[in-house]
């Protein structure tokens, strides 16, 4: 068994994060809204579903659900001139692409690095949403484009968003899109801890971001369908009747653990192992999870982190809030821990419940989440669940759903451990284990003062930053 100072050298650590979610603009304000236990979600009124077009009989039906979902704010919002980008390719490039350069390079601030100054190889492992709603958009805006039409079609191409930040940012490590539907922006995450172990690169940014660019104006409900009745996720719940859709960006800087330790790093927290795999046709359907696949993929993440399932104390679920998919989920997971119906050690939650389902960048919401949860040593409430979905065997192992904020301690003297699962509909699984970061050792207190020095393009995004500034130190 390891301990908080024993490595074997495979661990990687999370040393930036940058993250936009609904109700949040930043992964503090994110932490705060979880902490808080706040839903993100927008329900829209008779007078705006009106003014964006719905219908008023529509209104009145009873299975029409008034909601928006999880939208994000500040979203159209690109500095096109700090990309070295003109106002024609910026307006007509995918949305998702635009916000995509600011979390990779917010990202990597965060981490202290830029590759315009650093030699270090930095690689890029994300992926995005399909846009089809912008590509016919575009056919109307471009007619009289002067932006080359290849040039065109590959800024407003999902595709194409890694390797256009690469570009912009120079990064010279390996750089990939990832596409595995909902598991997309995990798997990118251990696509990205593969390349740092090889030493492709000695950086890697990884996530995972999702807009939608039509208006959203409610939906009706149909039983059997991935969207719920209410407009909420009510992750393993008896009420539970599926998911809330949400919008959202996610951006994680990784590193080795040893070199982040060298190099003195800020470290959010640990990635012990990851692992996936796919369901292949041991299910009953294409679009069905499979309790044996995820099962597989959950024991052979603990596996390589060579921990035992005792030892981890809380599970950022994939939590779709479907009559089908949580039963699986948590039968999977009493397969992977295989501890029976003993002591109820282990807690288990779901983003989703807070943000709703944010499609490709669900994985790296649920890791971020789990990281600020590590990083605060705090497990904060999983929302809407007041009495089990009875299809869920809670009896068959250590875990129940944690519902308020509580401080997270250790046992028996092991630093905190977690796992973070993310199922891509078509049988991708993936999950990461997760670990505290190293306790650091006090500096020498030094100078009484101290001289922080900012930095910026123009004279306006050094007050915004200072700005900013002020608000951290507060």
């Amino acid at each position: 068994m390891t301990s908080a100072k024993q490595y074997d050298g495979l661990e990687i650590a999370i040393i930036g994060i940058s993250a936009q979610f609904p109700g949040s603009n930043d992964y503090r304000e994110f932490w705060n809204n979880l902490a808080a236990g706040s839903e993100s979600l927008q329900f829209l009124t008779d007078e705006e579903l009106k003014e964006r077009g719905v219908d008023a009989t529509l209104l009145n039906d009873a299975a029409f659900v008034k909601t928006a979902g999880g939208v994000l704010s500040e979203k159209e919002t690109f500095d096109n001139g700090f990309f070295g980008y003109t106002v024609e390719e910026a307006t007509l490039m995918d949305p998702q692409i635009r916000l995509f350069h600011k979390h990779c390079w917010n990202a990597l601030e965060d981490a202290g690095y830029t590759a315009a100054i650093d030699k270090k190889k930095i690689g890029l492992f994300a992926g995005a949403s399909g846009n089809t709603n912008w590509k016919i958009h575009l056919y109307g805006q471009s007619a009289n484009s002067n932006v080359d039409p290849l040039y065109l079609s590959m800024i407003s191409t999902p595709n194409f968003i890694n390797t256009l930040v690469a570009y912009k940012l120079n990064l010279r490590g390996p750089v990939f899109y990832v596409d595995s539907a909902c598991s997309t922006s995990l798997g990118a995450i251990h696509l990205a801890c593969r390349s740092l172990l090889t030493r492709e690169c000695a950086l890697a940014l990884a996530g995972g971001i999702s807009i939608q660019t039509t208006r959203k104006k409610g939906y009706k409900y149909h039983e059997g369908r991935i969207s719920s009745n209410d407009g909420h996720c009510r992750t393993f719940d008896k009420d539970a009747s599926g998911t809330a859709v949400g919008e959202g960006a996610g951006v994680i800087v990784l590193k080795r653990l040893s070199e982040a330790m060298k190099d003195g790093d800020n470290i959010y927290a640990i990635i012990r192992a990851t692992a996936v795999n796919n369901d292949g046709a041991q299910k009953v359907g294409y679009t069905a999870p499979s309790v044996k696949g995820q099962a597989e993929c959950i024991a052979a993440a603990m596996k390589m982190a060579n921990v035992e399932p005792g030892s981890i104390s809380y599970v950022e679920a994939h939590g779709t809030a479907t009559r089908l998919g949580d039963p699986i989920e948590v039968r999977a997971l009493n397969e992977a821990f295989a501890l029976g119906g003993k002591e109820k050690t282990c807690a288990i939650g779901s983003v989703k419940s807070n943000v709703g389902h944010l499609d490709t960048a669900a994985g790296v919401a649920g890791l971020i989440k789990t990281a600020l949860c590590l990083q605060h040593r705090q497990l904060v409430p999983s929302l809407h669940f007041k009495a089990a979905n009875p299809e869920i065997d809670f009896n068959g192992g250590p875990f129940f759903v944690n519902t308020n904020l509580q401080s997270w301690e250790g046992r028996d003297g092991q630093p905190l451990r977690a796992g973070v699962s993310s199922f891509g509909i078509g049988g991708t699984n993936a999950h990461a284990i997760l670990e505290e970061a190293p306790v650091r050792s006090d500096s020498d207190a030094g100078r009484k003062y101290k001289l922080l020095t900012v930095s910026a393009k123009t004279a306006g995004a050094v007050e915004r930053y200072l700005s900013s500034l002020r608000g951290f130190l507060e």
